[in-house]
């Protein structure tokens, strides 16, 4: 017996890009070692898949291009630079910079909810410090982002 079923509709998804360390969210983009890769359904506000894999060796305009080829339609960042946003513009990819330290799942969820808006100015990050990973501390405070 044969039955006619309606096709079912994939829920419209979209992959969004963290860098992260343990887990976590890596507070400076270009340092990322690994991105973890969430596919997440938009219009049930759910997390579809995650996958963690490694970052592609650290060079201008790599990480946009092997994030791209990823699928990957937006990224969720701590620091980034404004040169590595001209290459994700050029991508076509929309970044949200200056998310705070927090676990995949917490950030995925905040971007779903419409929490995470900020559009990035490259490496500021209205009002706390990181590490920046080229010798100094940047305090955001002052104006670019040194004492």
């Amino acid at each position: 017996m044969t039955t006619s079923t309606t096709p079912t509709s994939r829920p419209h998804s979209i992959r969004i890009a963290i860098p992260v360390v343990n887990g976590r969210l890596h507070g400076h983009f270009g340092g990322a070692r690994e991105f973890a890769l969430v596919e997440v359904d938009p219009d049930r506000k759910a997390a579809l898949r995650t996958d963690v894999l490694p970052a592609p060796e650290h060079q201008p305009g790599a990480f946009p291009r092997w994030l791209r080829e990823q699928g990957v339609a937006v990224v969720i960042a701590g620091g980034i630079g404004k040169r590595a946003l001209a290459h994700f513009a050029s991508h076509g990819i929309t970044v949200r910079a200056g998310a705070p330290d927090a676990g995949v799942e917490q950030l995925v969820a905040a971007y779903l909810d419409g929490q995470l808006t900020l559009a990035p100015d490259g490496c500021e990050h209205h009002g706390h410090h990181h590490e920046h990973g080229h010798g100094h501390v940047s305090d955001h405070h002052h104006p670019n982002g040194h004492p």
